[in-house]
């Protein structure tokens, strides 16, 4: 019998999508818990008692935590459908991409939950921006971060086809624009479009209303 593989995540949680993705893709069926993230429970606690956060992933009883390192594990573990390429180098760059965008979130936290119109608000919006050309240009005309198909870039990527579109709406910004991002923006409509991933988002009017309430109580917390 092959080891139970149980994955403990939260509904919005875009860490917790990585692990899911990388296992479908795979084909490799497991377990899901749903957690709450405010009331966490003690199989949480157990699993991941360093962090206490979303997701870990459990395979025959010994838990994995981090959604980089459980997606390195997932590549290691299960080899069908490689997330990384075989070259040593193009690896290697793979994985510095995808640390990139996490590296990055202070940035993309920072413009959720800065006042609009504010000093602070627009110096995130610009660092943002600058985020997102980066990517446009690391893109390049492929289309994916994998080439023709996705890999281990493109998932860790995979949230600013849905979360950002929240939180562009919720701030009052658009930036993620077709005009001045036309790869990125592509890229998006192509990952969304993906049947193994579009049946993943969650519900695009219940994380609206998570997006706001997340840049609320920032907001109020700083008043």
């Amino acid at each position: 019998m092959e080891e139970e593989i149980k994955v403990l995540g939260f509904w919005p949680s875009p860490y917790s999508l990585r692990v899911i993705w990388a296992l479908k893709l795979k084909g490799i069926e497991y377990d899901y818990i749903e957690e709450d993230i405010f009331n966490k429970s003690q199989l949480l606690l157990q699993y991941n008692p360093i962090h206490k956060t979303v997701p870990v992933l459990v395979h025959g009883g010994k838990p994995i935590s981090e959604s980089l390192i459980i997606l390195e594990y997932i590549e290691e573990t299960w080899p069908q459908t490689p997330l990384l390429p075989k070259d040593p180098y193009q690896r290697a760059l793979a994985r510095f991409w995808t640390q990139f965008v996490d590296e990055k979130r202070p940035t993309f936290i920072s413009f959720l939950t800065s006042p609009s119109g504010g000093e602070k608000g627009e110096k995130a919006a610009k660092e943002v921006a600058e985020v997102l050309k980066i990517m446009e240009e690391r893109l390049g005309n492929d289309k994916f971060f994998g080439g023709e198909t996705i890999n281990m870039v493109d998932i860790a990527h995979g949230w600013l086809a849905y979360w950002f579109e929240c939180i562009e709406k919720v701030v009052g910004l658009k930036l993620l624009d077709p005009n001045t991002l036309p790869r990125l923006h592509t890229w998006v409509q192509d990952f969304k479009q993906l049947p193994i991933i579009k049946d993943t988002f969650p519900d695009h009017n219940r994380l609206l209303v998570y997006v706001k309430s997340v840049r609320e109580r920032f907001l109020v917390s700083t008043e």
